[in-house]
């Protein structure tokens, strides 16, 4: 068993817990217009449901509105009607050219609904960091079982593979509070 590999891909898989966790959260409504609000709609490309981002341009007119621009005039309708179909909860104004995403600010009601389910995903991301420290915990202790490594070696690795674990948690629990006060914030 090699220690330097196993810890490159604890920390790898946690990394990518975390990435996925980030991208998640940055297309979650929080009142305030972001491009990634429309990361997930597709649009109808010639019959081709397409990413909205590959036939326009997405700018922001704070402090609340999208500005889509698609490099395809055609298009236009077939990004409203996207739109409209998406869960934003925003309706687009088609001007002929451009479509405009007024994004309305979110109620109390709705800022205590995102806020469980942002608690919510976070211990759902916990318990996934755990999971893969609990695969390296027992990677570690049949290696010492099988004698590959010593009782001395697998506490160290076990407990650099905690310390890790605590990293990450940590992380995720920062990038939560994040995301809560941008969602509380009015």
């Amino acid at each position: 068993m090699d220690q330097k590999t196993l810890m490159t891909q604890v920390e790898g898989k946690m990394k990518n817990v975390i990435e996925t966790y980030k991208r998640d959260l940055a297309s979650l409504r929080a009142g305030r217009a972001t491009p990634l609000l429309l990361e997930r709609v597709v649009v109808d490309y010639y019959g081709i449901p397409t990413p909205i981002n590959q036939v326009a341009s997405i700018g922001v007119s704070p402090p609340r509105t999208l500005v889509v621009q698609p490099w395809d005039k055609n298009l236009v309708v077939n990004i409203e009607k996207a739109i409209q179909k998406s869960d934003l909860g925003a309706m687009p104004v088609n001007d002929g050219s451009v479509v405009r995403v007024t994004i309305p600010p979110l109620s109390g009601d709705r800022r205590r609904e995102l806020i469980k389910t942002l608690r919510k995903d976070s211990e759902a991301q916990k318990v996934l960091i755990r999971n893969i420290r609990r695969s390296a915990m027992d990677e570690i202790k049949q290696a010492e079982k099988d004698r590959e490594i010593s009782e001395d070696l697998s506490r160290r690795i076990q407990d650099r593979v905690q310390k890790l674990t605590d990293e990450y948690i940590k992380l995720v629990d920062e990038i939560t509070s994040t995301k809560e006060a941008e969602v509380m914030e009015v």
